[in-house]
């Protein structure tokens, strides 16, 4: 964990895999909720918008902090979301892959990343 706000290159982001017809495909472990995460990104973005508006149209500061605070707490679930799918998966694999040391590294450093 010595490379604070440097996430390791060595590890792959995503896992490979060979079909039969000779094409890789890649999967990543948030691939089943993946239009979910891309549906709460987009609520956040609206509520971004909204306090764009709030301040525009000179709203009391207490109510635009409040709709932040709202904003920050969304954002945190998506990560913590995304966070859960790659320790389940992407760790997980690359544990079991005898690649652990790595993957553990890179997580240790996300997690201090997204903690900051």
């Amino acid at each position: 964990m010595g490379r604070v706000g440097k996430l390791p290159t060595k590890v792959a982001r995503n896992h490979s895999f060979t079909m039969e017809n000779g094409h890789t495909q890649h999967s990543h472990s948030y691939g089943d909720v993946k239009p979910k995460l891309i549906s709460r990104l987009r609520k956040i973005e609206g509520q971004v918008r909204g306090i764009q508006s709030m301040l525009e149209d000179d709203r009391y500061c207490v109510d635009i902090l409040i709709q932040l605070s709202a904003i920050k707490s969304a954002i945190n679930k998506v990560g913590l979301s995304l966070l859960e799918r790659h320790t389940r998966g992407c760790v997980t694999g690359a544990i079991k892959s005898g690649d652990g040391d790595h993957a553990i590294e890179e997580l240790m450093d996300v997690i201090n990343q997204f903690t900051k």
